[in-house]
């Protein structure tokens, strides 16, 4: 018996299985697509990768276009390719890779962006799809480890959307992935519902299990099956530098505080962190720090993760997506199977972001921003206001129902034309996706300011004594005195800004390459 036919335990669909090549005769320009997947994991790869070299091939470049429904990024290979072939008009709510954000920022693809809780919510709402003749998505591609005697799907490494695909598509491809390990076991697969009748989340510790391991489907959804054996491109592995280990001995340092005054446990609770430098070298902080019993509940497990298992210090961890490396983390995770795999609860997105369990579980939120102001106003998307990056992610869902909601940062970022590079704390951030009412820490390599308890002036204050690098607390010091000032005489200082000048440093650096500017002065109005 093949390996295929291993995998497929509901024998009645062998009779689907075609080749990937087979499967181009169900797409259409125009169509409402759902893929699974969560960051470049668990995401079908061996149909869009043929339908880009049938587009491709036959210069059908900017006329073969389609709407992408999708938990979050996933594999260049996939949709960053389908960008470069112009074969993306539309795209939810999250996206990795250069030729998709050169699409987006030059306004040849529609994205929208949002929190990933909600948008997987409101994709089984129906709300992504309202204007469509069914209502539904036309087809859905779905990489899966197995499929069980009933047709229920098991997913491979991540969750992603799944279950909300599920209840807004009745056409559905499924591509087998027989290249890794089967992953069933590991997931805890829970498909809401809608109100009146939304069900309760019942997570009351990481590692708490409110599902199947599996996901039920109708076999007659679906229309073919193609075995794949292309592997995750995973998340690339990123360095720690001086900076990143500067911000996590701030964090560190921050919990022993909290555990000595009584404010957290000696176990911490449950921990979330988002991804890059600064997370790998938070967990890996964690691994060599004094805290054990760790529980984490977050939405993707980066190659530190498998460090603070192999410490010790970490007895499980729950996540919607397995986000390693391609070349070192998922090796070794498959190498060490049976110390990791059950250890870890792979959740759909709707679970694994949901505001019900991360505020009863008490979740301890660390997310880096592209930059924060004074007031604690803090922007991960935008880069001056306009260009997007790759969208809000899931940390608003952690940051707004968290325990502790910390957002870390460099104090300044390098530049060319800069020595000292441009400050990441700034009067007025120019794009707001988290307010200063969601966030109760803010860090850089300079410091670790605590705002909790503190009135907006104080937290300018504070921002600007622990977070600005030196070459700019100066300039910013300045700005709260003269804005401070002038709004008060006023009337108005609850939290004064200044609309002739707060963007002055970032105009600056538009104009002549640096944020440091000479003063605050604005040309009068004649």
């Amino acid at each position: 018996m093949s390996e295929l036919e291993t995998r497929v335990r509901c024998k009645s669909l062998l009779k689907k299985v075609m080749k990937v090549e087979e499967t181009l005769q169900f797409f259409k320009p125009g169509m409402n697509l759902g893929w699974s997947g969560f960051t470049p994991a668990g995401y079908p790869k061996a149909v869009p990768i043929a339908l880009a070299d049938y587009v491709e091939a036959n210069g059908l470049q900017g006329k073969w276009k389609f709407n992408l429904f999708i938990g979050a990024s996933v594999g260049a290979e996939t949709e960053d390719r389908w960008a470069s072939l112009d074969m993306i008009d539309r795209r939810w709510p999250y996206q990795t890779g250069k030729n998709i954000a050169k699409g987006i920022n030059e306004g040849r693809i529609r994205m929208g962006d949002k929190h990933l809780s909600l948008f997987a919510q409101d994709l089984g709402y129906g709300f992504y799809t309202k204007d469509t003749e069914s209502g539904k998505l036309d087809l859905a591609i779905i990489e899966v480890s197995a499929i069980t005697e009933d047709g229920g799907l098991v997913p491979t490494s991540s969750c992603g959307v799944i279950p909300e695909i599920l209840q807004v598509c009745d056409r559905i491809i499924i591509e087998v992935n027989t290249g890794q390990p089967s992953f069933e076991g590991m997931h805890d697969l829970f498909t809401p519902g809608t109100p009146p009748n939304r069900q309760v989340f019942n997570i009351t510790k990481a590692d708490s299990r409110i599902g199947k391991t599996y996901i039920d489907c109708d076999p007659e959804k679906i229309i073919a099956i193609v075995e794949s054996k292309h592997l995750d491109k995973g998340r690339a592995f990123t360095d720690i530098d001086e900076t990143s280990e500067a911000i996590a001995g701030h964090i560190i340092q921050f919990f022993s505080d909290e555990v000595k005054a009584g404010r957290l446990p000696k176990n911490l609770l449950p921990l979330q962190s988002g991804v890059g430098s600064i997370a790998n070298a938070v967990v890996g902080g964690l691994a060599k720090g004094p805290f054990e019993h760790l529980t984490v509940f977050t939405e993707v497990l980066q190659d530190t993760m498998l460090d603070l298992f192999d410490s010790g210090k970490l007895d499980a961890a729950s996540s919607c997506s397995l986000s390693l490396s391609e070349k070192e983390g998922f090796p070794r995770f498959f190498a060490n199977w049976d110390k990791y795999a059950d250890k870890i609860v792979l959740r759909p997105l709707s679970v694994s972001n949901a505001p019900e369990p991360i505020r009863r579980l008490g979740c301890i939120a660390m997310n880096t921003p592209v930059e924060f102001d004074m007031y604690a106003h803090a922007n991960s998307t935008l880069v001056g206001g306009t260009r997007m990056i790759n969208g809000l992610g899931g940390s608003g869902d952690f940051l707004r129902n968290g325990f502790l909601k910390i957002m870390h940062c460099p104090s300044a970022r390098p530049t060319k034309t800069d020595p000292t590079g441009i400050t990441c704390v700034v009067p007025k951030a120019p794009h707001i996706d988290h307010t200063e009412h969601d966030l109760d820490v803010v860090v850089t390599d300079q410091g670790l300011a605590d705002l909790r308890g503190l009135a907006p002036k104080e937290r300018a204050q504070t921002i600007i004594n622990k977070c600005v690098h030196p070459d700019y607390k100066d300039i910013m010091q300045e700005y709260l005195d003269i804005s401070t000032k002038i709004c008060i005489a006023k009337g108005i200082g609850h939290e004064p800004q200044l609309f002739d000048r707060c963007f002055k440093m970032q105009m600056n650096l538009a104009k002549n390459g640096t944020m440091k500017i000479d003063n605050w002065d604005v040309p009068e109005i004649v």
